[in-house]
C-alpha cells in the first residue's frame, strides 16, 4: 500500500490546503482538477499509474459510447449522463448583428445525483476518505434522500424568507 493511500485528493494532487500552485493561487482558489490529478489520487487506490489510467479511460469510453448511442448510463449517487436534441434556432451573428441559422445539435448533458447534491451543499458530510467510508457514511439510499430533500426545503425556504424581507 502507498504512504499517501486514504488522503484527500488536495494532497494527492501535490496540493496542501493554503498552499500556493504554481500559478500562485491559494489552492481552495484553484477550480479545476484535470484526469492527471484523477490518475495520479487512484493510482494509490488501485495500485500503480497504469492501472489508474486505464481504468479512468475505460469508464470515459463506456459513457461516451453509451450517450453517443443515445442511451443514459446512471451512477447511483453520483448522477446521470444523457444525450438530448437542441432544436434548430435562428442565432446572431456578434461581429454583425446578422441573422444566422444555427442547425439542430445532440449535445450531452449531466444531471446531479442526489448523494453528489447533498455533498456539495454539505462538504462536511463528506466522508474521510475510500469509497467504502463514503457507503457507509453514506447510509441507504432512502437516508440519503430524507437529507437531500430536507436540504433543499431548508434551502428553498432561506429564499423565500428573503424575499419576503
Amino acid at each position: 500500500m502507498h504512504a499517501m493511500a486514504g488522503l484527500p485528493l488536495r494532497h494527492l494532487c501535490g496540493y496542501a490546503l493554503g498552499s500556493r500552485d504554481r500559478t500562485g493561487l491559494l489552492w481552495r482558489e484553484r477550480t479545476r482538477v484535470n484526469k492527471a490529478d484523477l490518475v495520479d489520487a487512484l493510482e494509490h487506490r488501485i495500485g500503480g499509474k497504469k492501472a489508474a489510467a486505464d481504468a479512468i479511460e475505460a469508464v470515459f469510453d463506456v459513457i461516451i459510447r453509451e450517450v453517443a448511442a443515445g442511451g443514459k448510463v446512471g451512477i447511483t449517487g453520483f448522477g446521470t449522463f444523457e444525450r438530448v436534441d437542441r432544436a434548430a434556432r435562428t442565432g446572431r451573428n456578434p461581429r454583425t448583428g446578422e441573422s444566422v441559422r444555427i442547425e439542430s445539435t445532440a449535445v450531452p448533458k449531466f444531471r446531479p445525483g442526489t448523494a453528489f447534491k447533498m455533498y456539495v451543499a454539505e462538504p462536511e458530510t463528506l466522508p474521510k476518505s475510500g469509497p467504502a467510508a463514503a457507503r457507509a457514511a453514506a447510509g441507504t439510499a432512502a437516508e440519503v434522500r430524507s437529507r437531500a430533500e430536507a436540504t433543499i426545503r431548508a434551502n428553498k425556504a432561506k429564499r423565500k424568507a428573503g424575499k419576503n424581507a
